[in-house]
């Protein structure tokens, strides 16, 4: 959507693009340790070129990758990855107000190009959907601009992981690198008491079921933690809209 002329003259693209900077430092250094893991599994350039440009979801693919290694069923590498990106469908039920007064084909495109940060900075930025077209064409503005940084930085540095995968030693690691982003994604992400609780209940719960075949200790994790939060949430948390500016 950042190539509409429309969309880049919006003054809150501009804004959506300054307020995403400072993650894109972690969000290229995330993308950077998943090329080079890709082509350390045994993938090929293009192969994981293809993984990088059609499935654009870091935590996902990191988790199918071992599996792809371990020749797991298609099906338990499917089942993961719809798993872990589950929270997705959350992110763009909370979108559906802001997003639904567009073409099918756009609205398909921001689903694409919408990530982690860009959701929770855009719904951080505008709690409430607009409602005059003005205020709309703001709205998306400011979400295009945000996923523009996400993106470009993904894209670039998972391109020069793949190109210089076989070139990086091991000794880097470059895996811890990558933990380490994905714990200060989780931080940031971590901004109510439900939120974190939800952290715990998948950390350990994937440790309690380590020694389960093909990752699913994983898939267990995100189930438990689902299942459980929205539980909680249910029968003990009077206002989940208050409970989240906690």
């Amino acid at each position: 959507m950042f190539f509409l002329p429309s969309i880049r003259r919006e003054p809150t693209f501009g804004k959506g693009l300054r307020d995403m900077a400072p993650v894109a430092l972690g969000i290229g250094a995330w993308g950077l340790m998943t090329g080079v893991a890709m082509v350390k599994s045994g993938m090929s350039v293009i192969e994981a070129v293809a993984m990088t440009l059609l499935v654009y979801a870091g935590s996902s693919q990191l988790a199918a990758i071992p599996l792809l290694v371990a020749g797991a069923p298609f099906w338990v590498v499917l089942a993961t990855g719809f798993c872990v990106n589950l929270r997705f469908v959350v992110f763009s039920l909370h979108l559906r107000p802001y997003l639904m007064h567009m073409p099918r084909w756009r609205r398909m495109m921001h689903g694409y190009l919408t990530a982690d940060m860009s959701y929770a900075m855009f719904t951080s930025h505008y709690p409430e959907p607009a409602s005059t077209d003005e205020q709309r064409r703001a709205q998306e503005a400011y979400l295009t601009g945000g996923y523009c940084v996400t993106w470009f930085s993904w894209m670039a540095m998972s391109l020069i992981g793949i190109a210089l995968g076989n070139l990086v030693p091991q000794s880097w690691g470059l895996g811890f690198a990558g933990v380490l982003s994905l714990v200060g994604i989780l931080c940031s992400m971590a901004t109510s008491r439900l939120r974190v609780m939800a952290g715990l209940i998948a950390g350990a719960t994937a440790v309690a079921a380590y020694a389960l075949p093909l990752k699913l200790n994983i898939v267990v994790a995100i189930g438990a933690a689902v299942l459980l939060c929205f539980w909680i949430e249910k029968g003990f948390v009077p206002n989940p809209a208050a409970e989240d500016d906690v």
